[in-house]
């Protein structure tokens, strides 16, 4: 029988999501790949455990998280309820609707039907009465904003989540959700982004601005560029890795000479600083304080371990984000 280690809350640290009134840890889990039918469940166990005996309060999910869609939340609820019930009071547990999740024109997007009811769905997956935070996935070209955002408050009203996100929106739509929120008295307190040194569309679209802002938090998914910032490909493409084996999100055609050369560079200036690339990473996505939390995901609890080597991590000085910008921007802006 699992039991949380007594010393889990010593080493890390919590930040205030935006204004409100949350703390969620540096570092969250995200349970994106791993924890799909095709995974082994004593390993997603293990990684659970792992990270909540080290800190790890949020675990972040989605309703088509897996493979296939679905097995994420399904894996998770078996772990709550095996072995995490007791400790539901001290756990975030977020989830997310807006992509692709069952056929018909009612389970994709942003449409109020298709919100209550994915998470309906994601609630029963799970065995739980509510989630945490539930956030809009994707922005919707053709459903009002309103609409959406009107749903995320009728959700909140239900009980069946305490606060509301809304996930990869740019800057002008962030401010508009954010005006009728408010209007709705909605708890909206928090964007997920992919940000990263390898992308930073959210310094680009006005996100990151407006949610400093407007008091609002900001959590990074893909903070290592799916392995690319990591010493995962720095010496060619390894026989187990995510592309060799997926491919879905990371191609080998990606990998150029010029972008490994940018690696290697990067690589040195970790070195340098006494850390490895992926703490670097890491440690640049959270460097000005305005993201409130990383989200890191993992094949294996020691790759658990090995991230939260963050909150060991230096200040940046001026010269080494110069000298990163100096190496990675080339490779972004072709």
């Amino acid at each position: 029988m699992y039991q949380a280690d007594s010393s889990r809350y010593e080493t890390m640290e919590y930040n205030r999501c935006g204004e409100s009134g949350l703390r969620l840890p540096k570092v969250s889990l995200g349970l994106w790949h791993n924890f799909g039918s095709n995974c082994d469940y004593e390993n997603m166990k293990a990684m659970c455990f792992t990270a909540f005996d080290h800190g790890i309060t949020h675990f972040d999910l989605a309703n088509n998280y897996g493979p296939g869609p679905g097995s994420a939340e399904t894996n998770f609820g078996k772990i709550l309820k095996e072995a995490f019930g007791a400790y539901r009071d001290e756990l975030v547990i977020s989830t997310k609707a807006g992509y692709d999740m069952w056929e018909g024109p009612y389970g994709n997007w942003g449409s109020r039907k298709y919100l209550i009811a994915s998470l309906d769905q994601s609630l029963k997956r799970m065995g739980l009465d509510y989630v945490d935070i539930f956030y809009h996935h994707r922005m919707d070209p053709e459903t009002p904003l309103e609409e959406t955002m009107e749903a995320l408050a009728q959700i909140v009203r239900s009980g069946k989540a305490l606060y509301v996100g809304i996930s990869n929106y740019d800057g002008a739509h962030m401010e508009q959700a954010t005006a009728i929120l408010k209007e709705l008295h909605c708890p909206f307190i928090i964007n997920q982004n992919r940000y990263s040194i390898f992308d930073r569309t959210i310094e680009k679209n006005g996100l990151k601005e407006a949610a400093v802002k407007a008091g609002k938090g900001i959590i990074a998914f893909s903070p290592l560029a799916q392995g690319t910032l990591t010493n995962r490909y720095l010496n060619g493409i390894p026989a187990d890795s995510r592309i060799a084996t997926d491919g879905r999100f990371l191609q080998a055609s990606q990998l150029t000479e010029e972008k490994i050369a940018c690696m290697r560079g990067l690589n040195e200036i970790a070195e340098q600083r006494g850390e490895s690339l992926a703490q670097m990473a890491l440690n640049w996505v959270l460097k000005d304080g305005v993201v409130t939390s990383v989200l890191i995901g993992a094949s294996k609890p020691e790759q658990i371990l090995d991230n939260l080597s963050v909150l060991k991590s230096a200040p940046f000085t001026s010269e080494e984000l110069e000298n990163i910008d100096a190496l990675s921007l080339p490779v972004l802006n072709r």
